[in-house]
Formats: C-alpha cells, structure tokens, sequence
C-alpha cells in the first residue's frame, strides 16, 4: 500500500513539473510578445496545482468561468484557455495511465477520437500542395484543427469526474455560467457606454454602436450569444420538466428568452421553433401544445417589435425565397446594393461553390473559407462551408459527425426510461442537436465554439450511471 501511494506521489509529481516546465517555456516566449502574458503563465502554474489536489472544483470552475472570457481576445484569453485545457486534460491521464487507474471514456468519444484524426488528413495535405491551397495558410488550418481538439478535450475531462459527482449536480453548476453574461447583456441594453470594447454590443459584423445594436454578453458575436442562450433555454426547459418548484425556472425562462430576442438573430427563431417542435413530440398533450405555442408567439412578438426585426422579416421578401420575381442572379446583383443580409448569403454561397468546383474532392483545407472568399467572411451555411473546406469527403464526415451523435442520444434513451431525470435531459440533448442542421443553412453554427464547449460537456454527462451515488 506505502508503495502505491509513494509512487502516485511521484507521478504526480512528476506531471506537475512537467507541466511547470511547459508553462515556464511558453512564458518565455510570451514575454517577447506581450508583457501580460507572463503574468498569465504564473496564474497557471496556480491552476496546475489547484487542478491536480482538487479535480471537481478546478473543472467546474473552469466550465464556469469559459462563458466570461469569450470576447477577450486581446491578449487571447479564449485560445489560451483552449490550449490550457488541452494541456491539463493529456497530464491528468497521464498520471492516471502511469498509476494504473481507469480513464473513463465511451464509445463516442473513441469515434470522435477517429474522426479528429481523419481530419488530420487535411493538415497533412495542405504543405505537400494536395488541396486547392498552398501552405502559406497552415497556420489557419492548424488553430481549426486544435479548436476542434479542445471540443474532445473537454469531453475527455468531464468524463473523469464520473463516479465523482453525480451528474444532476454538474449540470446545476452550469447555470453559474449564465451569470456574468447576463449581467453584461443588461449593461449593453441600458448603459453600453461604460463597458470596454471588446464587451461593447455589436450591429453587423465587427461595427460597435452604444445604442440600438445587438447583444452579446460576454461572447464573441450576437449569433453565438443566441445559440448559448438556447442550450440554456433547453437545460432549463429540463429543470422546469423534472423539479416540482418551478416558478424560479420559469423566471429564469422567461428572462433567457428576453435577451435570445435581444440577440436580434433570425436564424435563432427558427431553431427555436425546431427544439419545441421536438421537445413536445414524444408526449404531446394540450398543456405542452399551449404553453409551446404561448412560448414561440411571445418570442416571435417580441422579435417583431422592435424596427431592427420587422426589417429583417420584411427582407425575407426580397429574396428568391418568398418573391418569384426575384431568381438567384438577380439576388446576387442586388447584394451588392440593397443590404440585404439573404441575398448576401446566396451571393456568398455563390462564390464558394464556384471555388469548390475546382477542387471538388477534398477541398481546400480546414477552417480557410475566409482565404477564398473575395470578402474575407465565413461562408453563413456550414454546408457551404463544410464542402468547399473539405469537399465532397469533408462534407460527409461533417454530417457524420452529427449523424452519430445523434445516433448516441437515441441510444440513451432507450437506456435510460427507467431514469425521468435522465431520460428528459436526453431528449432536451436530442432537441438541441436537431436544431443545429437547421441553423447552419444560413448561420456559421460550426464557429460557435462556446456552444460545443458546453454541449460536449452535456453529451459526456448524459452517458452516465444517474442512478450511483457519487464517491465525492
């Protein structure tokens, strides 16, 4: 026994000035850089030893904390964070493969483990010149690829504290997340004036206003916001189905769904309108019918009532969508004059496909959609995107990608009808997920790197024994 505690000591040790050196070597570089990056690093070096003597705290915070970082990107708090996790998470499995000790995963993280290596194969063609570019924009495709790995990072760390705590209780935690972006959505409604700039609201793409413009929070972009609310639109639909005191959640509700209006995002009507849609199919009654079609209206309401949304429902007319006179050509000329956000996503998709054409295959390399568009801009439909990236093969690991994820929450399902709590919670996931497909034909849904920071945490945690006391 003395001999098994003194050596997982050591390997603890051992990861612990491991990760010390790691991080004193990064603050060197940092420091020609930027002199606040040091100061960073020291913060780390606290976090390396708070998170391998307490586990659960150190990752629940970390899960609280991401949703406040996610517009500063001067210095780049949100890849460093991205990098830090990714760090901590092969150290702690380190030690735990050293000292013989079970590392928790399941099958889909395995198969999210195959597809991350598949899409390897794109990192390793762009510099030998196997895709339409060359290798002057690695650079690009490799922070795509590492954003993509933190997702599976940040499964494969909510899955060690499996058997630690039980799972209803991490998921309540998550709400703490809501609270700094909420309050810093309040202060760009009513007094944007006195917030720095990187948490100023937004009108358009990159344009600060002080007044009349869209909310954030604490996120990088509007969009983004919305789909964050609306994963905590549906965690707390699931509180409301499972808890006999529901009135706080039905504030908290109604307050989430004031700023996902707030947002000023048309696509998020319509992936509210598909988790509803789902939400109440399984167990359709009048209430649920009622008080889904009451919850829609009131969204739809109050999107309307402001001159910012009537505007951007009145555009949709003005699109080959709803008008027969106007065909996808006239579209795209009048893009260039009528600020018309519709006909400047078919504009868009319109030269991406063009370029896609030429290397039709495997495409042009992860995340370079910026580098082949004449604006500069994603592509606004993650289809478009997924295609002209990787081609026809990039696109079917895209919808694969979902397909089988899908195919995971099903399967908990059925597991789990013993389990109300557990049950709902998954088909609150499955709502979700089919939300996405949705919001990807006109949004860039595959950028909002918050929303799948949290919704690998949920998938990872719906996978779990509901019904075994945790050990701590």
């Amino acid at each position: 026994m003395w001999n098994n505690y003194q050596r997982s000591i050591n390997f603890s040790a051992v990861a612990i000035w491991l990760g010390v050196v790691i991080v004193g070597l990064i603050a060197g570089f940092a420091a020609s850089a930027s002199p606040v990056l040091p100061g960073l690093a020291i913060v780390s070096l606290v976090i390396l030893a708070v998170f391998f003597r307490n586990l659960e705290q150190a990752v629940l915070s970390a899960l609280i904390i991401r949703s406040a970082i996610d517009s500063i990107i001067s210095p780049p708090l949100p890849s460093a964070f991205a990098i830090a996790i990714d760090i901590l998470t092969l150290l702690y499995v380190t030690v735990l493969l050293f000292r013989k000790r079970t590392v928790h995963t399941d099958w889909l993280w395995w198969f999210l483990v195959a597809w991350m290596f598949f899409q390897a194969m794109w990192l390793v063609l762009l510099p030998i010149g196997g895709l339409g570019l060359d290798g002057s924009v690695f650079g690009t495709s490799l922070r795509e690829w590492v954003r993509l790995f933190s997702w599976l990072m940040v499964y494969l760390l909510v899955m060690q504290l499996k058997g630690r705590i039980h799972p209803e209780t991490l998921i309540n935690m998550l709400f703490w997340a809501l609270v700094i972006p909420l309050a810093i959505a309040l202060l760009q409604m009513f007094v944007p004036g006195i917030l720095p700039s990187h948490f100023a609201p937004l009108s358009g793409i990159g344009e600060a206003l002080s007044e009349g413009s869209r909310i954030r929070g604490s996120i990088g972009h509007p969009n983004s916001f919305a789909t964050f609310l609306l994963l905590f639109i549906g965690l707390t639909t699931w509180k409301i189905t499972i808890t006999k005191v529901r009135w706080p959640w039905l504030l908290l509700l109604g307050l989430l769904a004031f700023f996902y209006v707030s947002t000023k995002a048309l696509f998020s009507l319509m992936m509210l309108a598909v988790f509803i849609l789902v939400f109440i199919s399984p167990r359709l009654s009048l209430l649920k019918l009622i008080g889904a079609v009451f919850f829609l209206s009131l969204v739809i309401i109050l999107f309307g009532s402001t001159e910012f949304g009537q505007q951007r429902l009145e555009s949709i007319g003005q699109t080959p969508l709803l008008n027969p006179d106007i065909d996808i050509w006239r579209a795209i000329l009048l893009s260039y004059s009528d600020n018309n956000s519709f006909n400047w996503r078919i504009a868009q998709w319109h030269e991406l496909l063009e370029a896609w054409k030429q290397y039709p295959l495997l495409g042009y390399g992860l995340g370079v959609t910026t580098h082949i568009a004449s604006n500069g801009l994603y592509a606004h439909n993650d289809y478009v995107r997924a295609l002209t990236e990787g081609g026809i093969i990039g696109l079917v690991s895209f919808i694969a990608f979902f397909g089988v994820q899908i195919g995971r929450i099903v399967e908990l399902m059925k597991r789990s009808l013993s389990n109300k709590t557990q049950n709902s919670l998954c088909l609150i996931l499955l709502a979700l997920i089919l939300t996405m497909p949705v919001g990807m034909i006109t949004e860039n849904i595959w950028s909002h790197t918050m929303l799948f920071f949290y919704w690998f945490t949920l998938i990872a945690v719906a996978g779990w024994d509901w019904n075994t006391k945790p050990t701590t």
